[in-house]
């Protein structure tokens, strides 16, 4: 597995997203933390939400870019809708498919690939390497909130270890 492939799923820079989700009972995923904008259920949402919109991008499907911020966490609908489980199954899935790609021929990793940009931006353009690079950047990032939510919650480290210092 290649250095970026790791960083997807793997233990690179920091535990992998599986271990960090392990485990995790719902009521903890749901638990809004005072001064925390967002829960760790909303967190991993919105990493989906965009890992998501990179997957499609890399297949060639156009996205529209949202309109505001809001609009790549979940509404209370979405979150009745898919439980914490559910949630977790389909990022990780996420995670393991860009993984894959990531694995992949050399010359698939230099296609380009069309980014849409806020309005008013002028449409991106990179390469499939730099769209699963940019997700595993924002994936990081947002698990990173995840882990000190999960510390302040004293829910640190998950059964299989995770990093303690």
């Amino acid at each position: 597995m290649n250095e970026l492939a790791q960083c997807l799923t793997g233990d690179s820079a920091h535990t992998p997203p599986a271990r960090i989700l392990e485990a995790l009972p719902e009521h903890l995923a749901h638990r809004r933390l005072a001064g925390s904008p967002h829960s760790i259920y909303e967190e991993l949402w919105h990493a989906a939400f965009w890992q998501q919109q990179a997957l499609d991008r890399i297949d060639g499907t156009e996205v529209s870019f949202p309109e505001h911020n809001d609009l790549t966490f979940p509404s209370e609908q979405q979150k009745r809708a898919e439980t914490w489980a559910a949630l977790s199954a389909r990022f990780l899935a996420g995670a393991e498919r860009s993984a894959a790609i990531a694995n992949g021929p050399a010359a698939e990793l230099e296609k380009m690939v069309r980014c849409l940009s806020a309005p008013g931006q002028p449409v991106r353009h990179m390469t499939v390497r730099e769209q699963l690079e940019s997700t595993a950047a924002h994936s990081a990032y947002h698990f990173g909130r995840v882990v000190l939510m999960l510390q302040m919650m004293g829910n640190w480290p998950p059964p299989s270890g995770g990093l303690t210092w």
